[in-house]
C-alpha cells in the first residue's frame, strides 16, 4: 500500500498531463493504460523485495521468541541489505540452536550424574520448599521424588531439614531421617533459578567412611601396641625364665634388664595417655614473629635461621602451638645434622591462612605414608609421637600440616597452615 500510495501523485500527474497535451485520445489511453501497469508492477516489485524480506524477518524472529530453532530464511542473498539481515538472523538461529543442544546435553548429563552418586542433593526457594531433588535425597528422605517435589514442594520443616538450611557450612552433625540416621556433612551454598535465589543443599553419609577410618586406627594401634608391649614382655619372660637357678650376679643383671624394659614400657603408655588425652586449645593472640624466633632460638645444636615474612598475629593456644614447632625444628634439625645441612624456618600470609614452613637440608623423606601414624619411627630412641601429636595439634586449630619432600634441594619441608 506504501509503494502504491507513493507513485500514485506521479501517476496522476502524468495521465493529466496525456489529456492535456496529447490530442489523439486513443494514443493518450494506450500511454495512461502503460503508466498505470508500470506503476503496478513497480509497487510489486517493490513489496517482493522490501516487504517481504521484512515479514520473513518478523516470522523468523518470532521463531526464535517461541525457541523454535529449525526455521531459517530462504530468500537471504549476499550484497542486498534485507538479505544481509536474514542471513545474520539465520547465524543467529544456528548460534541458538546449538546452546539449546548444548544446554540439554548438559542437563542430561547432570541429572545423571546427580542420580549415580551417593550423596544427597536439594534444593530449597526462599520459602523452605523442595525445588530439586535426586535420587540419593528420595532414598535418604524416604519420600518418592513425584511426592516431594509436588505442589510447589514440602517444606523444610516437614523433611526435617530445617537445621541443615541453618548454621555454618561446611559443618558434621547428627541427622535422624527415614532413610539414614547419623552423622552427616552438611554443605549449603546459593544460587539463582528462575531469577529467584535457591539454597542448595548437599548432605554425604560418613557412617561408612568413619566407620572405615576407625577400623584402620583400631588396625595400627592394635599393631603398635603389641609390638611395644611384645618388645618388652618377651625378654622380660625370657630372663625370668632363665633366672631360676642362677648366680646372685646374673639375678642382678636380669632384674636391670627387666627394670629397663618396664620403664620402657611406662614411657610408651606415657606418651600414649599424652596423644590420647589433648586439651582443647586455649585461643589467644600470639605474635608470629616472636612466637617463631623464641622457639628457633630453643634448638642449641645446630643455628636455625629466621626468614621473618610479614608482621602477623593468629589466634592460638600459645603453649601447644610453641610444642608443635619445637617438634617440627627438632626433626629437621636431626636430618640436617646426619647431612650437615641447615634448617630454615619462615612464614608467608595469603588467602586468609597463616603459612608456616620448616625446610631441613636432611636426607629428605623415604615414605611418607606412615608418618603421621602415632608411635611409627624410623629414629632410633625416637617415640613416634611428634608428627602425630603435631598434625593432631594443627587440626584442633582449624589447621592442617603436609610434610613433603623439597623440590629445589635435597631436603624435606613441614607445611604448618592455620587460619587467620
Amino acid at each position: 500500500m506504501l509503494s502504491l500510495a507513493a507513485g500514485a501523485p506521479g501517476v496522476l500527474a502524468t495521465l493529466l498531463l496525456l489529456r492535456s497535451y496529447v490530442e489523439d485520445a486513443k494514443v493518450g489511453w494506450t500511454v495512461g493504460a502503460l503508466v498505470v501497469v508500470v506503476w503496478l508492477l513497480t509497487s510489486l516489485t517493490l513489496r517482493e523485495r522490501v516487504l517481504r524480506p521484512l515479514q520473513t524477518a518478523a516470522n523468523l524472529i518470532a521463531a526464535l521468541r517461541e525457541e523454535d530453532f529449525s526455521v531459517r530464511g530462504r530468500e537471504a542473498r549476499p550484497g542486498d541489505p534485507l538479505g544481509e539481515l536474514l542471513l545474520e538472523i539465520n547465524q543467529l538461529a544456528d548460534t541458538l540452536h546449538a546452546q539449546r543442544v548444548g544446554s540439554l546435553e548438559a542437563g542430561a548429563l547432570l541429572r545423571r550424574v546427580m542420580d549415580e552418586i551417593e550423596v544427597a542433593v536439594l534444593a530449597f526457594d526462599a520459602q523452605g520448599r523442595a525445588a530439586l531433588a535426586n535420587r540419593a535425597a528420595e532414598k535418604l528422605l524416604g519420600i518418592p521424588l513425584s511426592q516431594l517435589l509436588e505442589s510447589g514442594g514440602l517444606d523444610a520443616g516437614r523433611l526435617r531439614l530445617e537445621e541443615a538450611l541453618a548454621g555454618e557450612s561446611p559443618r558434621v552433625m547428627e541427622l535422624s531421617l527415614p532413610g539414614a540416621s547419623g552423622r552427616f556433612e552438611v554443605r549449603r551454598s546459593t544460587f539463582r533459578m528462575g531469577g529467584l535465589p535457591h539454597q542448595l543443599l548437599v548432605l554425604t553419609d560418613l557412617r561408612r567412611a568413619l566407620r572405615e577410618e576407625e577400623r584402620l586406627a583400631w588396625q595400627r594401634l592394635v599393631r603398635v601396641l603389641g609390638h611395644e608391649i611384645n618388645n618388652s614382655l618377651a625378654p622380660i619372660h625370657s630372663i625370668s625364665s632363665s633366672l631360676k637357678g642362677s648366680a646372685p650376679e646374673d639375678v642382678e643383671a636380669g632384674l636391670a634388664v627387666i627394670e629397663r624394659r618396664a620403664e620402657g614400657l611406662m614411657r610408651f603408655m606415657s606418651a600414649y595417655t599424652r596423644l590420647a588425652r589433648l586439651p582443647p586449645p586455649q585461643l589467644r593472640e600470639l605474635e608470629v614473629t616472636d612466637w617463631v624466633n623464641r622457639v628457633a632460638a630453643l634448638e642449641k645444636r645446630i643455628p636455625v635461621r629466621v626468614r621473618e615474612g610479614p608482621p602477623v598475629s593468629v589466634r592460638a593456644d600459645a603453649d601447644q602451638l610453641e610444642q608443635l614447632l619445637i617438634n617440627l625444628i627438632r626433626n629437621a634439625a636431626d636430618a640436617a645434622l646426619e647431612t650437615g645441612g641447615r634448617v630454615e624456618v619462615s612464614w608467608s600470609v595469603g588467602q586468609r591462612q597463616l603459612e608456616i614452613c620448616v625446610a631441613d637440608e636432611g636426607p629428605g623423606v623415604t615414605s611418607t605414608a606412615n608418618l603421621f601414624v602415632p608411635f611409627f619411627t624410623t629414629k632410633a630412641g625416637g617415640s613416634g609421637i611428634g608428627l602425630a601429636l603435631a598434625r593432631q595439634i594443627a587440626e584442633a586449630h582449624q589447621g592442617s600440616l603436609a610434610l613433603e619432600n623439597r623440590n629445589d634441594r635435597r631436603g624435606a619441608r613441614a607445611r604448618l597452615r592455620l587460619p587467620l
